[in-house]
C-alpha cells in the first residue's frame, strides 16, 4: 500500500496540507458545542446544565459587596428577573436545585418597600415591562411549586398579585383609549410610548392569575388588555404584534417592528385563557392564529430554527434583544401545558431550534459559550452574554416539557399564599368588579407613585451618604 503520509525525503504538497487541515478542523469540532441528543433526557439535562453554568458566570449578585438580584453593566434590572425565570424553569425541568437559594435570595431582595417590585434604586429605568418580568417570574414560582419563602417574607403569589395591582391602577384612558405606558415615571424617556410588551406582560399576568386563582375579574382584565391591543393597532388582523405607539399622536404612529417576545407573551396568555374558559373556540382560534403568525421568526434554511428577524440577520441586536428568543421558547413550551393540543406543532419548532442552539454554543476557551445565530449552526457568531446563554438554555430545556407536571393552581396543589390587595396599599382588590372602581382609587394610584418617588429620593440620599 502507498504511504498515508509523505516520507522525510518527500516534499509536502499543498493538497496534502489542505487534507490534513480539514481533518484537524473536523476533529477540533468534536470538542466544541454542546453535545445534545434530542431524545435523551440525561443529554438534555447535561446540555442545559452547561448553558446555565455559563450564564451564571455573568451574575455577581451572590458575591460579597454586590447586590442580589442585579446583573452588572450593560444589563438592565429587568433582565435579571428574566434570568431568574429561566433558572426557575431549569429547576422545574431538570430537578437540579443548585441555583435555588440564589434565585430565592434575588427575587426577595428586589421586592421594594411595598413588596411589588417597585424598587427605589431603579426609578430611572423602571418600565411596566421591567416590573412585569419580575412579576411573571414569581408567578412562575407559584405555578411550578418552587419552594415557598419563609413565612415572614413576601410570598410568590402575593408578589405577582402586587405587580398586577400596581399596573391595573396605571391603566391610562386619557390617551389611545387605554393601555399601559412603557415607563412608569413621567421623567423617564418613553413615558409617552405605549409599547406592546408592557401591555402583553399585563395581559399574560392577568390570564395566569385568572387560571391560578379562578377569579373572573383577572380574566376580565385579560380580555380588556387583549381587546385594547387589537383595537389600537398593536396587533394586526392576522395576529402580528408590533412594537408600540406614542401617546402624543394618540397611538396613530405604530412602530411596526416585530420581536419574538411580543408574540410569545401573548401566546402564553391566550393559552391560559383557553384553559380558563374550558377550551373556548374564541381563545383556541386566537391561540392558533398567534402560533401561525410566528412562522416569520423561523429560518427557511435550516428549517424551523428560530431567528430574531428584526436584528439578527443584520448584526444589529443589542443587549436586550439577545435574550428575546429565550422568552418565545419559554412561553411556547409553557403553552403546551395549558393547551395540550399544541404540543406537536410547537415541538416541531423547539426541536430544530434546540439542536441548532446547541451547535452554536461553541465559543470561548471552553468551546461551550453560546452565540445567538442558531441558523449558522456550529459556525460561532462571536457574541457572548447573558441573553445568548438564556436563549439557548430555555430552548434546550424546553425539550423536557412533556416529562414534567402541569403548572398547579390554588385548587390543584398550589401552596403559595396570595393577597388580592397586595401592592396597592389596600386600595385595590381585583375581586371587586371593575365598574365599581372610582376616582378615589385613581388618587390612590397617584399617592402610591408619589410615595415611591419619595422613597426613591430617600434611598438615593442614603446611598450617597
Amino acid at each position: 500500500m502507498p504511504a498515508l503520509a509523505p516520507s522525510n525525503h518527500e516534499k509536502i504538497s499543498p493538497a496534502w496540507l489542505f487534507f490534513v487541515t480539514l481533518i484537524f478542523l473536523a476533529l477540533s469540532q468534536v470538542s466544541l458545542g454542546l453535545k445534545l441528543d434530542l431524545d435523551d433526557p440525561d443529554s438534555i439535562k447535561a446540555a442545559a446544565g452547561q448553558a446555565a453554568y455559563d450564564m451564571m458566570k455573568y451574575y455577581d449578585g451572590n458575591q460579597t459587596g454586590r447586590i442580589p438580584g442585579n446583573l452588572p453593566d450593560p444589563y438592565y434590572w429587568w433582565e435579571c428577573g428574566a434570568m431568574f425565570g429561566s433558572l426557575l424553569d431549569y429547576y422545574y425541568y431538570t430537578g437540579d436545585d443548585q441555583y435555588n437559594d440564589l434565585v430565592t435570595e434575588g427575587l426577595l431582595f428586589q421586592v421594594g418597600p411595598s413588596n411589588d417590585y417597585m424598587t427605589p434604586n431603579q426609578t430611572k429605568t423602571t418600565g411596566n415591562d421591567d416590573q412585569g418580568f419580575w412579576g411573571m417570574a414569581v408567578m412562575t414560582a407559584a405555578e411550578q411549586r418552587f419552594p415557598d419563602p419563609p413565612a415572614n417574607k413576601p410570598q410568590w403569589l402575593a408578589l405577582a398579585q402586587a405587580v398586577f395591582n400596581t399596573q391595573a391602577l396605571r391603566w391610562d384612558t386619557q390617551f389611545c383609549g387605554g393601555g399601559l405606558r412603557w415607563q412608569v415615571f413621567t421623567f423617564n424617556t418613553g413615558y409617552d410610548y405605549k409599547n406592546t410588551i408592557s401591555n402583553g406582560v399585563f395581559f399574560n399576568l392577568a390570564a395566569r392569575l385568572a387560571k391560578y386563582t379562578g377569579n373572573q375579574t383577572y380574566a376580565d382584565w385579560a380580555e380588556k388588555a387583549w381587546d385594547w391591543t387589537a383595537d389600537v393597532g398593536l396587533m394586526s388582523p392576522d395576529y402580528h404584534f408590533f412594537d408600540g405607539a406614542h401617546t402624543t399622536l394618540n397611538c396613530n404612529d405604530t412602530n411596526r417592528q416585530q420581536w419574538t417576545y411580543n408574540a410569545g407573551v401573548y401566546m402564553l396568555g391566550a393559552a391560559n385563557m383557553y384553559n380558563f374558559t374550558k377550551g373556548s373556540d374564541k381563545w383556541r382560534s386566537r391561540l392558533d392564529n398567534i402560533f401561525n403568525a410566528t412562522a416569520m421568526f423561523y429560518s427557511p434554511n435550516p428549517p424551523n430554527v428560530m431567528v430574531e428577524v428584526a436584528c439578527e440577520p443584520y448584526g444589529t441586536c443589542n443587549t436586550d434583544n439577545f435574550s428575546f428568543k429565550a422568552y418565545l421558547a419559554r412561553w411556547m413550551a409553557a403553552t403546551t401545558k395549558m393547551a395540550p393540543y399544541t404540543f406537536d406543532m410547537i415541538m416541531q419548532k423547539i426541536r430544530p431550534s434546540a439542536a441548532a442552539a446547541a451547535l452554536q454554543c461553541s465559543g470561548g476557551a471552553s468551546g461551550t459559550l453560546c452565540g445567538i445565530k442558531w441558523s449558522d449552526g456550529a459556525k460561532y457568531d462571536g457574541t457572548t452574554g447573558v441573553g445568548q446563554q438564556m436563549s439557548a438554555l430555555e430552548v434546550i430545556q424546553s425539550l423536557l416539557v412533556s416529562r414534567v407536571a402541569a403548572p398547579v393552581t390554588q385548587d390543584t396543589g398550589g401552596t403559595s399564599k396570595g393577597d388580592p390587595s397586595a401592592g396597592s396599599g389596600g386600595t385595590f382588590d381585583p375581586t371587586i368588579p371593575q365598574d365599581t372602581i372610582h376616582q378615589r382609587d385613581r388618587v390612590g394610584a397617584g399617592l402610591l407613585t408619589a410615595l415611591v418617588l419619595v422613597s426613591g429620593f430617600g434611598s438615593a440620599w442614603w446611598m450617597i451618604s
